[in-house]
């Protein structure tokens, strides 16, 4: 067998496995999920339900209007990052975090 040399310095690791199967009796795997679809569902509750609140109304002068609308999206990214970070990497999308 030939030695090929690319002139790295290093070694390449070995490839990480896609799966491994003792994720799944490991409780912060789950604590990650739990935490991500509770974020997910926060973040889209509080945010559709401000967007409701302004189209609903008669008047939008009696609303939180666009403005609002910005603060209450930017105000739940930063609580649910702030609050998740921990627990999962805060990425609000479960995709990612099991990804």
């Amino acid at each position: 067998a030939q030695s090929h040399d690319d002139g790295k310095d290093y070694k390449e690791p070995p490839p990480a496995p896609l799966f491994e199967p003792s994720e799944l009796t490991s409780w912060s795997f789950y604590r990650a999920g739990i935490a991500e679809f509770v974020a997910t569902f926060l973040f889209l509750y509080i945010t559709i339900l401000t967007v409701m609140g302004v189209n609903k109304s008669d008047s939008k002068c009696k609303t939180v209007g666009i403005q609002g609308i910005a603060w209450s999206f930017g105000g739940m990214i930063f609580a649910l990052v702030y609050c998740t970070a921990g627990i999962s990497g805060g990425h609000i999308y479960p995709a990612v975090t099991f990804g």
